[in-house]
């Protein structure tokens, strides 16, 4: 009979969604564990990077990238419909523009003021500017702000999963010990 499933086809496709599940929680997560290396082994990265080398330049290349597999492993457990739910639209435009005024912050700062410089060993400028100084880690709060927004098209349980890797860098990044700090290559 057509489009009829034996139990064991059945069976076989719940292990296939199974695991496609969790390579997408391990996806969503795979930034998250660099990160913490980052933050807590700063002078590995910079020997890694070795002398002459930006190593907030070469994070940022590597974190785009991991981005972009976090977004591919999200969409992947994604059922897109339209139009969004009624709290899509605000949620996801606040979440925006605080990533937005964190951009303009950005241009002000450079990758070396985004990308850890600080832990690196790059002195970096204090920003107080709106988000900064109202709103604390406004990338943070606007990212996890645009999750939320998502919900109606991914599974509740990958946007806690993210957010929760968010919330675990916000509380190591408050923790900054300076005598931590990387010495740069000279």
């Amino acid at each position: 009979m057509p489009g009829s499933w034996t139990f064991s086809e059945k069976i076989s496709k719940k292990k296939s969604a199974k695991n496609m599940g969790l390579v997408a929680a391990i996806g969503i997560l795979l930034p998250f564990p660099f990160y913490y290396w980052l933050w807590t082994q700063p002078q590995t990265w910079v020997n890694l990077c070795g002398k002459g080398k930006d190593p907030s330049k070469i994070m940022a290349y590597v974190s785009h990238f991991l981005k972009l597999l976090q977004f591919i492993y999200l969409y992947s457990v994604s059922s897109l419909s339209w139009p969004p739910p009624f709290y899509f639209y605000p949620l996801f435009a606040f979440g925006q523009f605080l990533n937005f005024r964190s951009i303009l912050v950005y241009q002000l700062l450079g990758e070396s003021g985004t990308y850890y410089g600080v832990r690196f060993g790059t002195n970096i400028p204090w920003v107080t500017e709106f988000p900064f100084g109202y709103i604390k880690d406004p990338q943070y709060v606007g990212s996890i702000l645009s999750l939320l927004a998502c919900l109606s098209w991914v599974p509740f349980r990958y946007i806690l999963l993210w957010i929760l890797g968010y919330l675990f860098m916000i509380r190591l990044e408050s923790k900054e010990d300076p005598a931590t700090r990387a010495k740069p290559l000279s």
